[in-house]
């Protein structure tokens, strides 16, 4: 059953075989809980997202056409839910979320270097946390996410080019912004 597509699998769901949707949370919830985290920057309410997602995910099944990329429409359903949830206001980072990213890219190193790169770390989220959204969602997605602009540019529901666009203005936005953090 895993060498099913993802539109194959949610075809399944939406004809009413609900235990296929397993299989789709499998493959998805941690990258959806990754894009929602670094819209946020909250552990707890991205999780609650995460489930919502899968949940509008089965009760609109009946809108899912498989023409499309299935993660395309998963994303939008993504996106749709920050918008609903009022969650696509700059909020305030978490420490906890940005000490146990910091602690996972750690592995091995001297406490100074840990140090470091803790700091590092919070100083990155500091900077992105002051981003537009649209800046950041799209460097959400493509750097953190690793999809490809073609795919940012369904999602977004813009052109390919624009993506390009807005994710260099974002980065050259993001690296004015940390270069100005105090250190």
């Amino acid at each position: 059953m895993n060498t099913l597509t993802d539109n194959a699998i949610m075809l399944k769901v939406k004809a009413g075989d609900l235990d296929k949707m397993s299989l789709l949370f499998e493959r998805y919830h941690r990258s959806l809980y990754g894009f929602l985290f670094h819209m946020t920057y909250q552990r707890e309410a991205s999780e609650d997202m995460v489930q919502l997602v899968f949940y509008k995910m089965l009760k609109y099944s009946h809108t899912f056409t498989g023409t499309g990329e299935f993660i395309h429409w998963m994303y939008s359903i993504a996106r749709n839910v920050l918008k609903d949830r009022g969650k696509r206001k700059q909020l305030q980072m978490q420490q906890e979320g940005v000490e146990e990213l910091a602690d996972k890219l750690a592995g091995g190193i001297s406490p100074e270097e840990l140090l470091e790169k803790k700091q590092a770390k919070i100083e990155l989220y500091k900077a992105m946390e002051k981003l537009s959204n649209d800046h950041r969602e799209v460097l959400t997605l493509s750097r953190f996410q690793e999809l490809k602009h073609h795919e940012i540019a369904e999602i977004l529901n813009i052109s390919e080019v624009a993506v390009k666009t807005r994710a260099h203005r974002a980065m050259q936005e993001l690296k004015n912004i940390y270069t100005k953090i105090e250190r």
